[in-house]
């Protein structure tokens, strides 16, 4: 299976708030209370996904050239991480369509991320994770993500997730 990235348009909104509250629907479905903000986002939840449009981070995840979920990809993320001063890769908003769960697609998205910020040269791989979903922050462990902090944010207590790829 070969996946690629391919950058959200500037009128595909409703494309990534889709998969938003798509993911937030079946989270919910299974008591993990993660991303309900998105059943009915507010407008700075929205404007908060204009603006990583406007700036080019959303990218729809393609399998065979087929759309199966979305990822931002961002270069800073003071909102979670703060001003840091070493270069990293962001990872946000990772939504695959629930239909291919359980195909290690997840895994496969975040290696692309790390290939090519690699090639890149950037250090590290960055992500949060909300601290109440154990399955999920151990999942980002099992990545080989070491939690180096926590934010806590309106919403929900967050893990802050960093895997260094230079050495």
């Amino acid at each position: 299976m070969s996946l690629s990235f391919e950058k959200i348009k500037p009128n595909e909104l409703h494309v990534v708030l889709n998969y938003l509250r798509s993911a937030a629907t079946t989270l919910q479905q299974k008591g993990v209370e993660q991303w309900a903000v998105w059943l009915n986002p507010q407008q700075i939840n929205i404007d908060w996904v204009e603006k990583g449009i406007q700036e080019g981070e959303y990218y729809l995840i393609l399998m065979e050239e087929s759309p199966i979920g979305i990822v931002r990809l961002s270069e800073t993320d003071e909102i979670y991480w703060g001003k840091q001063t070493s270069d990293a890769r962001y990872i946000h908003s990772l939504v695959i369509e629930e239909r291919f769960s359980g195909l290690g697609l997840g895994k496969q998205v975040i290696e692309l991320v790390i290939q090519q910020a690699i090639a890149a040269s950037i250090p590290f791989i960055r992500l949060d994770c909300i601290a109440t979903n154990p399955g999920l922050c151990n999942y980002y462990e099992s990545q080989g993500f070491k939690q180096v902090g926590q934010k806590q944010m309106p919403h929900s207590l967050n893990n802050l997730y960093e895997k260094a790829l230079l050495s």
